[in-house]
């Protein structure tokens, strides 16, 4: 393959490439290039945002590239301050242990397990003592640091920074030192740490990495980038059958954009589906039908997808609740009523008080079809009563 093609397919679906001719040289050595990506297990699941820069990995695994997935269990202690308002509470050792070990079976859905190499931060980063700690902070500059957008809003607004938050790019970049990477990749939101691992390599005589940018997938509100943390992601290792019901959630004019960037559809091909709504040749229900069909299939299997698709039809389009997911509440059932909030608790269906407030008071909560929006309701629960959270989640209370 010529280097124009290569660029071609290297550039495809990306925000920035930093610099490209410098891109173009490291191609045209002809020697096979390290690619880096960096994750910090500050969660259990990797998620579909994930999987958007996962998949241009693998791109440049298939044009034969080196391809070092880097787990960032060291640099977690800290947890990355981008985007941050406010300073991230510390995970623990064992948390983080835990989360890190899920991490490679998740990038397996995406990666070829047989030309991979995963690596840890810690390897080095623990090695550390604080005289070469002192030695690599030297290097940069807290001018420079604090030039970050968000550390730059929180100093405006006068937020907090703690001193290990401005330590973060520094040790991330120290990693692409010693990985000696040759690109590295990440989201927009990464471009200052992806920086300075540019800065950090020209400072240890290395030739500096080639940063590539990928866009950010919105999660399910359509608003704020897919995030654990936000209760807007869909994870990896979630059922196949409720990730096809919250896909079939997501507003019409979030489709476009997860036809894009997790299907790779042209923006020629998504003008075309576009005009075809507009006269009406296609209903947005059917194409949503075919992406969320389509992405289940790519990330889990096409059988997974025909179940979700079966599921969805019979749950939302013909109201058949006989697949809805049956939890046994004993508790419940014994007393005479129970507060909503509780109730969604124990069906697991929310995580926090504040998340339950959320969903009641927007309209996203029925039992038994009826919408329940006060947030004090108590609720009589009986056998085969069907609570329904959102689009995506139908329970039925055994």
């Amino acid at each position: 393959m010529n280097i124009e093609k290569t660029l071609e397919i290297i550039k495809h679906g990306t925000v920035d490439c930093i610099p490209e001719q410098q891109l173009r040289k490291k191609l045209e050595s002809g020697k096979k290039l390290r690619i880096k990506l960096g994750m910090d297990p500050t969660a259990p699941d990797l998620h579909l945002g994930h999987a958007v820069v996962l998949k241009k990995m693998k791109q440049l695994q298939d044009l034969g590239h080196e391809v070092v997935f880097l787990i960032g269990d060291y640099t977690a202690r800290i947890g990355d301050p981008s985007g941050k308002s406010k300073t991230r509470p510390p995970l623990t050792e064992e948390q983080i242990k835990q989360n890190a070990q899920t991490y490679f079976e998740q990038v397996r859905k995406i990666l070829d397990p047989d030309n991979l190499t995963i690596a840890y931060n810690s390897q080095w980063l623990r090695k550390l003592d604080f005289a070469d700690t002192i030695k690599l902070c030297s290097k940069i500059t807290v001018a420079r640091l604090i030039e970050r957008d968000d550390f730059a809003k929180r100093l405006q607004t006068n937020q907090p920074i703690a001193l290990h938050e401005l330590l973060y790019p520094v040790m991330q970049g120290y990693d692409s030192v010693e990985l000696q990477a040759d690109i590295e990749l990440g989201g927009t939101d990464q471009t200052f740490n992806l920086l300075c691992g540019r800065f950090l390599q020209e400072q240890f005589d290395q030739e500096a990495q080639v940063v590539i940018t990928m866009p950010l997938l919105e999660g399910l509100d359509g608003v704020e980038k897919m995030s654990k943390s936000l209760g807007n992601a869909i994870g990896l290792t979630q059922d196949p059958v409720e990730v096809y019901g919250k896909l079939m959630s997501i507003s019409d004019v979030l489709m476009w954009r997860y036809y894009h960037l997790l299907l790779e559809r042209t923006s020629s091909d998504i003008e075309h589906m576009k005009q075809e709504v507009a006269k009406q040749s296609v209903h947005p229900m059917d194409l949503k039908k075919q992406m969320a069909f389509e992405i289940v299939q790519q990330f889990w299997s096409a059988k997974d997808a025909q179940a979700g698709q079966e599921n969805f039809a019979a749950l939302f389009q013909n109201k058949d609740y006989s697949q809805a997911k049956e939890v046994a509440l004993l508790n419940s059932l014994q007393q005479e009523a129970v507060w909503i909030v509780q109730l969604l608790k124990d069906l697991k269906a929310v995580q926090s008080s504040s998340e339950a407030k959320r969903l009641i008071q927007s309209g996203a909560v029925s039992v038994n079809d009826d919408k329940v929006t006060d947030f004090q309701a108590q609720i009589t629960v009986t056998n085969n009563m069907i609570v329904k959270v959102g689009k995506h989640r139908i329970y039925k209370i055994v």
